[in-house]
């Protein structure tokens, strides 16, 4: 029988009415899916998160499928900062101790919490933000921002924390060894609050590392993306991160790729 291009009548009937394997036709299917929960994050999940957004939608596919998929998208996860190279040890601090002792993994809400204050550059000047993160859920509690490195704007974020969360029991608070955790004022509100200090070593970033961690995806996923007119803008840019896309959404390894406020809920059923 004459066969054009070598390639049976039949068989070529047959790829006419389906061009596409059945394989081909699901890479077709999902191949926008990561793409989509990619933008919905902010342009900053990698294959991981992405595969598990993919799961949460009743789809049924691997890793490794979800990253090629990536690969063909274009789609790329943002990649943080490289820490500099060197000892991390410290001296301990003369004021409190370091009981927290990076036991950054808690049995309940509003055991342990920790903070810790960083900068963002605008058009205007620096706009200073300090946070308050329970180690259990590593929600975002409370934050602030202001125009100077003060004690006061540590104090707003700490006055959000126990507004919010009203804890019945006593609470260890761990910072790094700052002036506006040495402070007075600091240590009156503290006692009484029914907080407790903890300080890390001098120049030991370890000793507070969610903190730090928690600086390092906003700085990369969201500040280090955009320009900053004001201040005023800045703040805007951070409460939409904070209290629009991390605290609600995003998801962590840490916790089960669960958003801090759904590991949060576990607690509570």
């Amino acid at each position: 029988m004459y066969r054009l291009l070598d390639v049976h009548p039949s068989g070529f009937c047959a790829w006419l009415k389906n061009p596409l394997s059945k394989r081909a036709s699901e890479d077709e299917r999902q191949a926008d899916l990561p793409f989509q929960a990619w933008q919905e994050s902010g342009n900053v999940y990698g294959y991981r998160k992405l595969h598990d957004d993919i799961l949460d939608q009743g789809e049924m596919c691997c890793p490794n499928r979800v990253a090629c998929l990536t690969r063909l998208a274009g789609v790329k996860a943002e990649i943080g900062y490289k820490r500099r190279p060197g000892k991390y040890s410290g001296r301990p601090s003369v004021v409190v101790d370091n009981a927290l002792d990076r036991q950054f993994d808690v049995e309940a809400a509003d055991k342990a919490w920790v903070t810790d204050i960083t900068y963002i550059l605008t058009c205007e000047g620096f706009a200073y933000l300090a946070v308050v993160i329970d180690l259990y859920s590593r929600r975002v509690i409370g934050w602030a921002t202001q125009s100077r490195q003060t004690t006061d704007v540590v104090l707003q974020a700490l006055l959000m924390a126990v507004w919010r969360r009203k804890p019945k029991d006593q609470v260890l608070v761990h910072s790094d060894q700052g002036s506006q955790f040495t402070s007075m004022d600091w240590a009156s509100f503290l006692k009484h609050h029914n907080l407790v200090h903890s300080m890390s070593r001098r120049g030991n970033c370890h000793d507070n590392a969610v903190a730090e961690s928690s600086f390092n995806l906003l700085k990369r996923e969201r500040i280090r993306r955009r320009v900053h007119n004001s201040r005023h803008e800045a703040r805007q840019d951070v409460f939409d991160y904070i209290e629009m896309f991390y605290n609600p959404k995003r998801k962590h390894v840490r916790n089960g790729m669960l958003s801090p406020v759904e590991f949060g809920r576990l607690q509570k059923t």
